[in-house]
């Protein structure tokens, strides 16, 4: 079985890790009603993608 020959760094083992950070999700503007939303998403409240009508939306 493979042994690591010498022992890592605490500075590559925390780069290693970093990797595996959280990132905060991308919004944007919808290019119809201008509400926010996650990229690559229809939009909810007036149910368009890429300027094409993909949803029904019901009015309350």
């Amino acid at each position: 079985m493979a042994v690591p020959k010498r022992r890592q760094s605490k500075s590559r083992a925390k780069m290693r890790r970093g990797a595996n950070r959280w990132k905060a999700p991308i919004f944007s503007a919808c290019s119809d009603c201008g509400a926010t939303i996650p990229s690559h998403i229809a939009c909810p409240s007036c149910g368009t993608y890429r300027g094409r009508k993909v949803l029904e939306v019901e009015a309350f």
